[in-house]
């Protein structure tokens, strides 16, 4: 009889650890493109509202004026116009207290923006440390099951007196599915990981320029209305 070399033929002959491996890795895989698009959109969609707000925010406008209308739909700002709007919303607090002090106000307003600066970061890199984990072991999960899977093939074939290469082909090849599906998880999620840690990367630089060329504004308004 010939065995069934197909994919689904091979996995129904594997054993129950290679089925388990196959399967562990498959739910990986899925996991891991659910991440990749998810991590995508979210992060094209941060990039394109740095974008349009850096153009507002150095167009002239009316620096009051921006926070007004940022503060109209507050709950839905984030990235670079959430750090402006937290700013400007703790100088605006702290600049009306009596008795307030200039570095005091900017330290507080620069402090709130840190904050916003941590949270926002937070958000945009969740998942990444699923996409490195998955990208690091899946490979050596499907190392594991084709040693198994071959380790089992020749201690069958030792069960024989007369050996063939059509005895053990089958048990090498669904091992051997093993190994291609850990590096089918691994691959993508490697190179996912690493295009969105820069995209992060170079997204949290530009929110730090943003929060530190606001910060002097900040500083610049202050003392001339100190004066």
């Amino acid at each position: 009889m010939h065995a069934d070399m197909s994919f689904l033929g091979l996995f129904l002959q594997a054993s129950l650890l290679v089925k388990s491996v196959m399967l562990l890795l498959l739910g990986m895989s899925i996991y891991s493109w659910t991440l990749i698009f998810s991590r995508s959109r979210m992060l094209k969609a941060a990039q394109n509202t740095l974008k349009h707000f850096e153009e507002r925010f150095w167009s002239g406008h009316d620096l009051s004026r921006l926070y007004k209308e940022t503060a109209a739909r507050s709950e839905r700002v984030n990235g670079g116009e959430k750090i402006f709007y937290m700013g400007f919303k703790e100088f605006s607090r702290l600049h009306r207290m009596p008795g307030r002090n200039v570095d005091g106000v900017i330290e507080g307003a620069h402090r709130s923006m840190r904050v916003t600066l941590s949270r926002e970061m937070d958000e945009l890199e969740a998942g990444l440390p699923a996409l490195a984990t998955i990208g690091s072991i899946s490979p050596y999960i499907g190392l594991f099951g084709t040693v198994w899977g071959i380790m089992n093939s020749f201690i069958a074939l030792g069960e024989v007196q007369q050996a063939t290469l059509s005895m053990v082909a089958p048990g090498i090849a669904e091992a051997l599915i093993a190994t291609a599906m850990g590096l089918f998880a691994a691959i993508p999620a490697v190179m996912a990981y690493n295009k969105f840690s820069t995209q992060v990367g170079q997204l949290e630089a530009s929110y730090v320029n943003l929060m530190e060329e606001f910060t002097s504004i900040l500083q610049r308004q202050a003392m001339t209305e100190g004066e």
